[in-house]
């Protein structure tokens, strides 16, 4: 595999959206209103805050994949990180082979976001989720790992599907 100089700025945005994803969740899990350690066991309620506008912050442990999807505890844990760790490598290896500008940001985008989650999941077996888009009527709680991920994932739709058929036109 050779490395293309032309990827290093979005090599550098993967730890820009990791970054950015653990430093909101710092800022979550250090305000006492959301009770978000002692919440872990599942023992206390979480705590929530409203915020004006549409979005509120509302602290949930997911013990699952992007949205809760595959929740898992124990040995089922370390599995998921593996599983995650090896998807997040497979995009990383892409990207270093990517060419095209929205390519190449959207997998940045899906493994800065992917890194982001699977800290999480190292470190307390689950994931920090706190964006309540509830009054948007989208029903999941999520943080911005998870909305990096999601914007990756419809620029990757984007790029291969929609955008193929240019692409192959210029060839």
């Amino acid at each position: 595999m050779k490395f293309n100089p032309a990827n290093i700025w979005a090599l550098a945005l993967v730890p820009v959206v990791t970054l950015a994803d653990q430093v909101s969740k710092w800022l979550i899990l250090s305000e006492p209103r959301f009770n978000a350690l002692p919440c872990l066991d599942g023992t206390v309620s979480c705590g929530r805050m409203i915020v004006p506008g549409p979005i509120d912050l509302s602290m949930l442990w997911n013990r699952g994949m992007s949205y809760g999807f595959l929740q898992s505890e124990g040995i089922m844990r370390w599995v998921l990180a593996g599983v995650m760790l090896v998807i997040a490598l497979g995009f990383l290896v892409w990207l270093l082979r990517a060419d095209g500008r929205l390519l190449k940001l959207s997998l940045a985008l899906v493994v800065g976001g992917a890194f982001g989650n699977l800290i999480d999941r190292v470190r307390f077996g689950a994931v920090v989720d706190f964006i309540d888009a509830n009054a948007l009527f989208f029903p999941w709680v999520f943080n911005v790992a998870d909305a990096a991920i999601s914007v990756g994932a419809v620029l990757l739709f984007v790029d291969q599907f929609l955008l193929s058929g240019r692409k192959q036109a210029k060839a």
